[in-house]
């Protein structure tokens, strides 16, 4: 046999292997001489058989036949085999979340790599994965796993991998052609978020590099054409909702003359739904603090035989299972936009929306991307609505008017429109994309962002007048950080200031965890007063952190998450601080700093958190004002 019917046969074998394998294999059958071909032929026959064994390993889904998109499971599995990308637009109910991984099973997916299913949020990805294991009668972290950030749930055994989309983002630095993948899942396409963005962005170009891929689009049915135009025309399959009729509401408040007019907005909406039946209510609030106060109130009316149940992203896996475990008392969950989509809620009869929730948004004015609480378009809006009516008929209360809601957007702004670029131009810049401009994002960012981001960039030294990438840039990239925060840990880490910078940074990457209630206000004061610094915020983080450590040696668990409470700080915060300086710890000592055995001057360390905000540095003029 020739060497080239040799090579021919050896990448016909090719074809039954991983993408990895292929790849790996592909590249030393390329530069292989003759003497080289048998031990390659031994180790591809290997991959051959590691492959095989997976595919025949693979779990055997079944379909609930209640669920509606069971009904196109014919139609699903056909689009997948045959198409690069497929777009799958379901409403609320259709099942699309849950069975879309094990219908790229049933089409063969999942034996030459994972099949990767996104999620935006961590608590979804991770309850996701935990239902989809148990309807394949598997262990969580076997044949179907997570990952999120600190925590990995995968083994060499998952076909089903479930993450959040910045954990994606974060594979691309190490894996540009996304190798451990034969099939991706983007799910809640609709929310337009930046890394979905960008996602679908890079998997355009990818798909021309790695035709084996499979990629399946979800979104509500909200503006699916433009997903099919980027994708050139992908087939779109529309999956109907499994729904009741949803009665609409609306109670609007005037707050004007009571500073608690909202809870008794709440409270007289939850009489309201209390006078059918006793069916559990999910109320759409803005953030934590909002829903700790208005828990704190609803306890104290003693309402009959209820539970009253937080939900958002940063609560502890203990609390957030109290709400799908089997309970005979009401419960009454109150949750942020977390659970607008993918987090179902079971026994969700009634929905009362506050009508709000926080927009991330950039002010290129100020230069600070900020967190404001904003009025939601009519999509989240009725995406909430969407929440109940799942089991039976359902009452959505709106609190505000009906003119409100028509006067309102009919979808919020992609976050691209609205978000500082420094991290996207990095990340690009690192990974060769090429130019912002160019890419083919779903929606191009504004010009004057894109400027305000290299302007910004070139600023911290991560981007040369070239606008080429420097060793600074390259290093900030590694740091899972805004870029501005980033650069300070590498000036702290020159100028023998790491250890205290690193508590800092991991602090302002977090929502302050000193509470400050509105029945308590001038206690929280008095009690956050131990912690102030005459001369500079920041060294206030430094008093809290050597607070809460020496608390945290001394005390239990327990004692030391009441310790939290009676000081007004917030524990599951306090717990995120630290997870993130413990992350921020590790991956500036992979970078080569380390932390210093003294203590830190003030002008030392200041000069170093400056390097990463120098467009907020004021200069005193002599007349006494700043420019």
């Amino acid at each position: 046999m020739s060497r080239s019917q040799k090579h021919a046969n050896l990448e016909t074998d090719l074809a039954d292997c991983t993408a990895r394998d292929r790849r790996r294999l592909g590249r030393r059958l390329k530069r292989a001489n003759d003497n080289e071909i048998p031990e390659l032929k031994d180790a591809i026959a290997a991959a051959r058989e590691r492959a095989r064994q997976r595919d025949q390993a693979a779990p055997q889904p079944a379909f609930p036949a209640d669920l509606p998109i069971t009904e196109s499971r014919d139609a699903i599995i056909e689009a997948i085999r045959n198409n690069p990308i497929t777009i799958i637009c379901g409403e609320t109910g259709s099942g699309k979340t849950t069975q879309l991984p094990k219908l790229c099973l049933a089409a063969g997916r999942g034996r030459q790599g994972f099949i990767g299913h996104t999620q935006p949020r961590r608590l979804a990805a991770r309850s996701l994965a935990d239902r989809i294991a148990g309807e394949l009668n598997t262990r969580l972290g076997d044949a179907v796993g997570y990952k999120i950030r600190h925590q990995d749930q995968t083994a060499a055994s998952t076909y089903i991998k479930l993450m959040t989309d910045g954990i994606l983002l974060a594979e691309l630095r190490s894996d540009r052609d996304l190798l451990d993948y034969d099939t991706l899942i983007i799910d809640e396409a609709h929310e337009r978020s930046l890394n979905i963005d960008f996602i679908l962005g890079y998997l355009k170009q990818l798909i021309k590099r790695r035709p084996d891929l499979k990629v399946i689009i979800t979104s509500a049915t909200i503006d699916v054409e433009r997903f099919s135009k980027h994708f050139d025309d992908a087939p779109i399959i529309e999956v109907s909702g499994r729904s009741y009729p949803v009665e609409v509401r609306y109670r609007p408040i005037d707050e004007e003359d009571d500073d608690l007019a909202f809870e008794h907005g709440v409270l007289n909406a939850i009489r309201e739904l209390s006078g059918r039946d006793r069916g559990d209510i999910l109320v759409f609030l803005e953030g934590e603090r909002e829903i700790h106060e208005l828990a704190k109130f609803l306890r104290k009316q003693d309402l009959p035989d209820t539970d009253i149940l937080p939900l958002y992203a940063r609560l502890g896996a203990a609390g957030q299972g109290k709400i799908f475990q089997p309970h005979q008392r009401r419960h009454i969950v109150l949750a942020t936009n977390i659970a607008e989509t993918s987090l179902t809620i079971p026994g969700i009869r009634y929905v009362i929306d506050g009508g709000y929730a926080r927009i991330s948004r950039y002010s290129p004015r100020s230069k600070i991307q900020r967190l404001p609480i904003e009025k939601i378009a009519k999509a989240p809006a009725n995406q909430r609505k969407g929440r109940c009516g799942r089991e039976t008929d359902g009452i959505c209360i709106r609190l505000y008017s009906e003119e409100d809601f028509e006067q309102r957007p009919d979808y919020t702004e992609p976050e691209i429109r609205r978000t500082n670029l420094a991290s996207v131009v990095l990340q690009m810049k690192t990974l060769g994309l090429g130019e912002v401009e160019k890419f083919p994002f779903l929606e191009p960012p504004d010009k004057r962002q894109i400027t305000d981001a290299r302007r910004l960039l070139q600023e911290l030294g991560a981007i040369n007048r070239q606008d080429k990438l420097t060793a600074i840039g390259r290093k900030l990239a590694r740091l899972p950080l805004d870029p501005s925060f980033g650069r300070m840990l590498l000036a702290a880490g020159d100028m023998a200031c790491l250890h205290e910078a690193l508590i800092i940074v991991s602090a302002l990457s977090i929502q302050d965890p000193r509470e400050r209630p509105l029945e308590n206000q001038e206690k929280a004061d008095q009690s956050h007063a131990q912690f102030s610094h005459e001369r500079s915020d920041f060294l206030e983080f430094l008093n809290l952190w050597d607070w809460l450590e020496a608390r945290s040696a001394s005390l239990s668990k327990n004692q030391f998450r009441h310790a939290c409470r009676e000081n007004f700080l917030a524990y599951v915060r306090v717990r995120e601080w630290r997870d993130i300086h413990r992350q921020l710890s590790q991956q500036m000592h992979e970078l080569g700093y380390r932390r210093q055995n003294r203590a830190a001057d003030y002008e030392t360390l200041h000069t170093a958190l400056v390097t990463g905000l120098l467009g907020h540095v004021a200069q005193k003029t002599g007349k006494g004002e700043y420019t």
